[in-house]
């Protein structure tokens, strides 16, 4: 993967002078190989990583697994796309192993989750069976470690 990839995921605001100095190349060629990236679809979107904890939204995060009968001539892709068009829906991967999708979802509350495999997830064609999990606590989440204040996030060195 390009350096200045690996850069931007770490940190997508860092200034275009710094990447530069980083990269050792000019402000300009940073500045366009990053719209180059942003026309062509490789840099799809900027976010920020939040703490959960500190918000306190009170948003139910779930994990589903979900397992599916290939459909003729689309394999998982088609249902794989209906899953993901729903609002909830945060992410969906093909997985290999035990399962065929997993899905990330948020709902308000436990009874939003449960009506969403009830009500959307499980009624689509091809769905053999759902696992659902929940997610307690983040510890790191997109590279970034989360920590409760007063905690050092440093990494912890590793004794027999």
């Amino acid at each position: 993967m390009d350096t200045l990839l690996l850069l931007l995921q770490r940190d997508a605001r860092a200034p275009h002078v710094d990447l530069a100095a980083q990269l050792d190349t000019t402000v300009e060629d940073i500045a366009q190989r990053i719209a180059a990236y942003e026309r062509d679809g490789t840099i799809l979107s900027y976010r920020a990583v939040i703490d959960p904890e500190k918000i306190a939204n009170g948003i139910v995060q779930a994990v589903i697994e979900v397992r599916l009968t290939p459909e003729r001539e689309g394999g998982f892709d088609r249902v794989a796309e209906r899953i993901a068009k729903f609002d909830q829906v945060q992410a969906c991967y093909l997985m290999s192993g035990g399962y065929d999708l997993l899905v990330f979802i948020e709902a308000k509350t436990l009874r939003e989750v449960a009506a969403f495999v009830t009500e959307k997830l499980s009624p689509l064609g091809g769905i053999l069976s759902t696992a659902t999990r929940f997610r307690l606590k983040t510890y790191k989440e997109n590279g970034a470690m989360l920590t409760e204040s007063g905690h050092n996030a440093a990494k912890l060195s590793v004794t027999p």
